[in-house]
C-alpha cells in the first residue's frame, strides 16, 4: 500500500483550494458513505481532494483511485481493512466505476467498518440502485455539474460574482460591479469555460479522450455492451451534433444506425447519464406525459463548438446553454407556447431581435436575450441565468 500513499501525497501537494466548486458546502461530509458522481472532467476529483487538504489529518485519510493497478491483483476490501485497522478515519475512493462488483464491494465495507467514512467518485452514468448491491439505504449520492458561468468568472478570471436565484434574476437583480461588458466573456465561457481543465489549454485534445472513454469503456462497461456499440454510440452522437435540438425520430434513427427502437432507447438515456447529451422532456402530467421526450440537445455548449467547430448554430447554442444552467435547481419542460418551461416561469430564448408576439402577456412568462448586457421589464439578458450556482 506504499505506493498508493506516495500516490495520494503527491496529489494532494499539487491540490489548489482557492475555489470551491458550487456543491463542494451542500455535502454532508460527515455522513458515512457518500457518493459523488458526474460527468467526466467536471471537477469530481479536485473537489475531494480539496476537502481532504483543507478539513482532514491527511495521516487519517487515503485516496485512492479504483483504476490504479494495484487493484489489478488486490481488493478494496482489503485496502478498506488495513486502513481501518491503522485507524484510518476517511477513505477517498474514485473512479469507483472502473472496479468490478463496485457497489458490493462498497457494502461491504460499510458493514464492516462502523466508524470508517467512505467517499467515492464515479461516472454519472452508474446508477446504485442497480448495482449488484442496493446502496441507496447507505449512501447519500450528488450529482457535480460543469462550471457555471459565475464559476468560469471566479476560476478564469479571478471575479467573485455572487449566486443569485431564479427570482432575483427575473427582477433584474443580478450585478457584476468588476464587469461593465459581460458579453466577451460569455462569448469565451461558451466555446471553453463549462469544464475546469478548459483554462490548462489543449481543450479539444481533452475533450475529445473524454467522448471516447465515455463512449468506449464508462458506458459500455457499466451497461455490459459489446465493443461493437461503442461505435454506434458514437455515430448516435454524430447524427445528433448534426441536428441539435433533435425532434425525435427514432425509427429513422433505429435504421440509420441498425438497432432496435428499444435499444435506441438505451443508448439515448446511457448518454444523457453520461453527460453528453440532455432531453427536454413534455410539461403535460399525468401518464400521458411520463417520459415523453420532445428535444434532444448536446449537453452543454462546449461539447457543441468540439464536435461541430464552426457550424454550431447561435440559436441552439442559446437553448443549450439555458437548459443546461437551469436544470441544475429547476424542473425544465418543452411548452407547446414557449421554448422552456421553468418552474412555473415560461421563457423564449432568442438573440437581440427576438419578438415577443408569440408570448403570454402574465407576469410569469420572459423573452431571454443574447446580445444585450442589462434587461428591463420581462425582457432578461441570457448570461444572467449562468449566475444560479
Amino acid at each position: 500500500m506504499h505506493s498508493l500513499y506516495q500516490k495520494f501525497e503527491a496529489l494532494l501537494q499539487h491540490t489548489a483550494t482557492d475555489m470551491k466548486r458550487y456543491l463542494y458546502d451542500k455535502i454532508s461530509w460527515d455522513s458515512r458513505m457518500i457518493g459523488i458522481v458526474g460527468p467526466r472532467g467536471v471537477g469530481k476529483t479536485t473537489m475531494v481532494l480539496q476537502f481532504i487538504k483543507e478539513k482532514l489529518d491527511s495521516k487519517r485519510a487515503l485516496y485512492i483511485s479504483a483504476d490504479d493497478l494495484y487493484f489489478g491483483e488486490n481488493r478494496l476490501y482489503d485496502v478498506a481493512n488495513s486502513f481501518y485497522m491503522s485507524a484510518g478515519e476517511y477513505l477517498i475512493i474514485d473512479e469507483i466505476h472502473k472496479y468490478q462488483d463496485w457497489s458490493r464491494e462498497l457494502k461491504n465495507m460499510y458493514d464492516a467498518f462502523p466508524s470508517l467514512k467512505i467517499v467515492f467518485t464515479g461516472s454519472s452514468v452508474l446508477d446504485i440502485i442497480k448495482g449488484s448491491a442496493d446502496l441507496s439505504r447507505r449512501a447519500l449520492v450528488y450529482t457535480l455539474q460543469g462550471l457555471s458561468f459565475r464559476e468560469y468568472l471566479t476560476l478564469y478570471h479571478g471575479y467573485n460574482a455572487g449566486v443569485y436565484t431564479l427570482e432575483q434574476i427575473i427582477h433584474h437583480e443580478p450585478c457584476l460591479p468588476d464587469i461593465p461588458h459581460p458579453l466577451p466573456f460569455f462569448r469565451d465561457y461558451l466555446k471553453r469555460g463549462y469544464y475546469p481543465f478548459g483554462l490548462e489549454g489543449e481543450l479539444n485534445l481533452r475533450l475529445g479522450q473524454i467522448i471516447v472513454q465515455t463512449l468506449e469503456s464508462d458506458i459500455p462497461y457499466y451497461a455490459n455492451l459489446s465493443v461493437g456499440t461503442s461505435r454506434k454510440l458514437k455515430h448516435l452522437l454524430s447524427i445528433l451534433a448534426e441536428s441539435v435540438p433533435f425532434k425525435p425520430n427514432f425509427s429513422k434513427i433505429s435504421d440509420i444506425i441498425g438497432v432496435s427502437r428499444n435499444s435506441l432507447d438505451d443508448y439515448f438515456y446511457f448518454m444523457e447519464k453520461a453527460g453528453l447529451i440532455s432531453q427536454l422532456r413534455s410539461d403535460i402530467g399525468g401518464i400521458r406525459g411520463l417520459g415523453k421526450v420532445n428535444k434532444v440537445y448536446l449537453d452543454n455548449t462546449n461539447l457543441m463548438v468540439h464536435l461541430l467547430e464552426d457550424r454550431s448554430d447561435i440559436g441552439s447554442m442559446r437553448e443549450t446553454f439555458f437548459y443546461n444552467q437551469m436544470r441544475v435547481h429547476h424542473q425544465v419542460t418543452s411548452s407547446e407556447k414557449v421554448d422552456f418551461k421553468v418552474d412555473q416561469y415560461n421563457f423564449e430564448v432568442g438573440g437581440k431581435s427576438k419578438k415577443l408576439k408569440q408570448l403570454p402577456n402574465d407576469d410569469l412568462s420572459f423573452v431571454v436575450k443574447d446580445d444585450i448586457e442589462y434587461g428591463y421589464q420581462n425582457i432578461i439578458p441570457l448570461w444572467a441565468f449562468g449566475l444560479t450556482y
